[in-house]
């Protein structure tokens, strides 16, 4: 059976998307703290947070590589990147002209697969690939991934998988670490090692530093691969 791992990188999109309704619903919360200082604190909170949320934001890269090959695919938003010529390897680095075009690519590629594997995907990115796919009128070709929660066939989400589905809380055995911390405690380069975050992406966007981008992605991808090996190896079946 196909495998494909994913990860997504997102952007706020500006605020003069939003008209006056939306801008007031969305900076509900800071508006009411009198404090002048602490609701300015509270606004760019509210701001960051743009990022998490399909309607404040975009998806400007997919990273995804077959589980058993490694060979793969990078698709990221890059207005004015021409690829090299001379770059060759197992995974190919797409620029797209907009956020649609993307989503398009993915979906063509997704529906070759019988199954996925994530970190966190249940609960972000295939709910934000569903909802920005919806917004933008683009198809989505593999409709059944979020599945049944505690089953891991056609979705093996592995924050679910190292937490037991959440059995000991926030605080317990098994609460749930990041997927850097995940990576440093199997002995997995981390993908922030290469001094790059999610919390960078509006940022490397703004800057038109598009393939930073693109391989902090893969990177993530590439963790998740071996995590998911560690896994299976060693944790598959345990309920």
């Amino acid at each position: 059976m196909a495998t494909l791992v994913f990860d997504i990188e997102t952007s706020a999109v500006p605020l003069d998307n939003f008209d006056e309704a939306q801008l007031e619903y969305l900076f509900r919360d800071a508006e009411k703290i009198p404090d002048e200082v602490a609701r300015e604190a509270r606004r760019a909170e509210i701001q960051r947070q743009f990022n998490l949320w399909p309607f404040t934001a975009q998806v400007v890269c997919i990273a995804m590589l077959n589980a058993d090959t490694a060979r793969g695919q990078v698709l990221f938003i890059a207005d004015d990147y021409e690829a090299d010529e001379a770059e060759a390897g197992p995974v190919e680095f797409v620029p797209c002209v907009d956020e649609a075009e993307l989503l398009t690519a993915f979906w063509d590629v997704a529906q070759h697969y019988d199954a996925i594997v994530t970190f966190n995907g249940r609960g972000f990115d295939v709910p934000f690939l569903y909802l920005r796919s919806a917004l933008l009128n683009v198809p989505v070709t593999r409709k059944n991934w979020l599945g049944y929660r505690y089953q891991t066939e056609p979705h093996c989400d592995l924050a679910e998988q190292f937490t037991f589905y959440g059995v000991s809380g926030r605080e317990g055995a098994a609460r749930r670490f990041n997927l850097d911390f995940y990576c440093k405690a199997f002995g997995i380069e981390s993908p922030k090692s290469h001094g790059v975050t999610g919390m960078d992406v509006n940022d490397l966007m703004a800057q038109g530093r598009y393939r930073e981008i693109a391989e902090y992605c893969l990177r993530d991808v590439q963790a998740t691969v071996l995590l998911y090996q560690v896994w299976k190896e060693r944790l598959a079946g345990i309920k």
